[in-house]
């Protein structure tokens, strides 16, 4: 949107206001139900909704400050009951998973809806439908569980999902609505009352469901919307203890509605409503809504039953989603075996890419590739003219400085683009050397595609009594259709980590060749000399700390030996020797600083015995945590031992730092050996790389995002990679966010052994 010249930028409409509202303390409940905010320590309310009047007899300014039997000292309950259920609640764990705790209120069933949070226990009291429904409900799962494994097809799984709980819920609509990558919504499954327009194709914005309500959705699986029309209930006191601000309810069930939101289905027609969360690798994958015309409560086992089943769809989903990606990985990383072994064959990278039956467009879904090598473009398939290309690596070399790069929106980041967006809207790069334009690209074509959105995307904008801006909720869902241009299909994770490979690959030929050193000579001069000033750096502050902690380990041994039993003599015998190898290697570092481009001392070496070490190490300093490092097959490295182990060492406290919040954390190191090389894998289930961010992780200094949480200095990887390249090796990764990194390493044979 742009201001005319007469506007002022004071009043300029933010497209993100309502991402700013803060729903997850709205200080209010909805009506149907009552809340109460305790002390655990000695259960004295603090807070309550201005409803439990209703409950208590007590105005709620006097509720405050008494113990949360006085809640129902006026009923039929003995109030030792609800004080029996805090105390039962409290002795778990987790008391949230116990829900719900039943009561009978003046002869009313009603559920208790317990959780902890911000130091205090929160009491949620909601009515209940007849207690003999369970079986029913019961029954009603285990259908659906047997519909979902009978699914054939994605669209039948979707669609089953969706009858189930229409079935369970009684709701008038019920979809199946999936985000997409800029996080629009589009319905893909929905069943629904005869006489209701179809919603099925629709899309919605991605400013519908703005991005803090999103976030709410991936830790609040369940959300429910009573009756839009009933004006919401106060929490008393408004200020949450000392917190100067409402109590967070991001847990609560009875959390208050947005305003925008309540507007937002008003326009729609919409009484009530309950969203379930579908989750994919632990981010949000879409949701199950659901629409009623009419006020609706479902009781919260209904609502619990429906939640079982979002969860065997999403688990149903991964798996899927799994066996397709794991067909398609394997075939794409075969064929980009094949292209090493071909350029290694001929030594020629263009040849080895473009002229044999396995060709670089054989490793993705591209429909067109050029290489750019000495100064020529080199095209395979459905590309741009080469002159065209050479446009778009200067474009590349102005926008990005990553070493990998992929889009699949080219013509509306690049202007001129839209020119060839037939072949090329989307565009996967790697870049060889930026300083002789050596890049390969990949193309991808226009899709263009009809978007049926559900009204006009764009909100309005209207002006409040107050002159003030802000955005308003749609008021109409009529079928509003777009055509969607200038973008190709997105590339997926396992392409974007193959070019990754191939890149390496490449890489390892270049730096073999002659007539590439003298361009690389004066960079890896510098390079040298920023490190080796590092290491030095690093390897003189370390010696004394360590020598000391060697020194006062042995004084220990030697003055009370005699009061020492021996397992804590074989700990402090265990530390001495540790201090030893670590001075060693120390000493070791500092002579490889200043040796410089000195010849390595290369020889055979047992890997088994250096692994075993290393992981006795660890294990040593990780006692307290659930982690397995598992070793598995063990080929001997030809390599400098120092430097090796130091590569060893590097990948297995990596693997081990970021696998810090998993139970249990899993390491696996595995060793393969090929006619030429021998590699090795360290993999683990730890917080995963997002690949998009991958052409970052060998550079110095630099971390990524998800990574800022975790010591480290980002020039761990960066030396890995640098003693990869005296040994003529390479390293390279895939990794999967929150599931799985799995780095490689790879040593050339000795010339002899081949």
């Amino acid at each position: 949107m742009s201001l005319s010249d007469d506007q002022s930028p004071l009043f300029q409409v933010d497209l993100t206001n309502c991402e700013r509202e803060p729903i997850h303390m709205p200080g209010r409940i909805q009506a149907h139900g009552f809340l109460v905010v305790i002390r655990p320590d000695d259960f004295v309310i603090v807070q309550a909704s201005e409803n439990t009047h209703i409950l208590s007899g007590i105005p709620v300014q006097e509720l405050i400050g008494k113990r949360v039997d006085a809640l129902l000292a006026n009923t039929n309950v003995n109030g030792s009951s609800l004080l029996e259920i805090i105390n039962v609640a409290l002795r778990n764990r987790q008391p949230d998973s116990l829900n719900p705790y039943r009561l009978e209120i003046n002869n009313e069933p009603a559920n208790i809806i317990l959780h902890v949070h911000d130091g205090a226990l929160v009491l949620e009291f909601e009515p209940t439908d007849d207690l003999s429904n369970g079986f029913l409900l019961q029954q009603r799962v285990a259908q659906a569980l047997a519909d979902v494994q009978a699914s054939r097809t994605m669209d039948e799984l979707l669609n089953s999902a969706a009858r189930k709980v229409k079935d369970l819920t009684g709701y008038d609509r019920v979809m199946i609505y999936r985000f997409s990558e800029d996080w629009h919504g589009h319905v893909v499954a929905e069943e629904k009352e005869d006489h209701l327009e179809p919603f099925l194709g629709l899309h919605y914005p991605a400013s519908d469901i703005p991005r803090q309500a999103r976030e709410l959705y991936k830790i609040n699986l369940v959300r429910c919307i009573t009756d839009v029309n009933q004006e919401s209930i106060p929490i008393y006191p408004v200020l949450y203890a000392d917190r100067k601000k409402p109590f967070d309810l991001t847990h609560s069930v009875l959390r208050a509605v947005s305003p925008i939101h309540i507007e937002y289905l008003k326009n729609m027609g919409v009484q009530s409503s309950m969203s379930i969360s579908l989750m994919y690798r632990g981010e949000l994958w879409g949701l199950i809504a659901c629409h009623h015309y009419s006020p609706r409560f479902i009781d919260y086992p209904t609502r619990m039953s429906a939640k079982f089943i979002a969860q065997l769809l999403s688990a149903s989903l991964e798996f899927r989603k799994n066996e397709d990606d794991l067909a398609f990985w394997r075939q794409i990383r075969n064929q980009e075996q094949v292209l090493q072994e071909q350029m290694l064959r001929d030594w020629d990278i263009k040849k080895g890419l473009l002229d044999h039956p396995v060709t670089a467009l054989d490793i993705n879904s591209a429909i067109g590739v050029a290489v750019s090598l000495n100064g020529e473009v080199h095209t395979l398939g459905k590309t741009p003219s080469p002159e065209q290309v050479k446009d778009i690596i200067e474009w590349i070399k102005l926008t990005s400085t990553d070493t990998i790069l992929q889009t699949s929106q080219l013509p509306n980041l690049m202007q001129g683009a839209e020119t060839y967006r037939e072949v090329a809207s989307g565009l996967l790069v790697i870049e060889l050397s930026r300083e002789l334009d050596e890049y390969i690209l990949w193309f991808k074509p226009e899709r263009i595609t009809q978007v049926d959105w559900a009204g006009n995307p764009d909100k309005p904008v209207t002006v409040d009594a107050s002159g003030e801006a802000r955005i308003s909720p749609r008021k109409s869902f009529e079928k509003w259709t777009q055509e969607v241009r200038n973008q190709s299909e997105p590339w997926r994770e396992v392409e974007i980590a193959t070019a990754l490979k191939l890149r390496e690959d490449i890489l390892q030929i270049i730096n073999q060749k002659a007539n590439h050193i003298r361009i690389l000579n004066e960079q890896l001069r510098v390079a040298y000399e920023e490190l080796d000033a590092f290491s030095y750096t690093v390897s003189h502050d370390l010696r004394t700390p360590l020598s000391s902690v060697k020194s006062y380990s042995e004084i220990i041994l030697e003055e009370y030996s005699d009061e020492l039993n021996d397992d804590v003599q074989d700990l402090l015998n265990k530390i001495i020797a540790a201090s030893d190898r670590m001075t060693s290697l120390i000493r070791n570092i500092l002579h490889y600083s200043r040796m410089g481009r000195t010849e390595l001392n290369a020889q055979m070496l047992d890997m088994a015995s250096m692994l075993t070490i290393l992981r006795e190490e660890i294990v040593a300093t990780e006692k307290s945590r659930a982690l397995q490092l598992i070793i598995k097959n063990t080929p001997p490295v030809y390599g400098d031992h120092t430097m090796v182990l130091q590569i060893f060492s590097n990948l297995l406290s990596n693997a081990v730092k970021y696998t810090r919040d998993k139970q249990p954390a899993i390491v696996i190191v595995d060793g393969i050996e090929h006619d030429r090389e021998v590699t090795y894998s360290v993999q683990d289930n730890g917080i995963g790389i997002d690949m998009r961010q991958a052409g970052k992780m060998f550079e110095l200094f630099k971390r990524l995002e998800n990574a800022q949480d975790y010591e480290g200095s980002g020039v761990g990887l960066a030396i890995l990679k640098r003693i990869l390249g005296r040994h003529n090796g390479k390293v390279w990764f895939d990794s999967e966010p929150n599931r799985q990194t799995t780095f490689y390493v790879s040593f050339p044979k000795p010339v002899q052994s081949q």
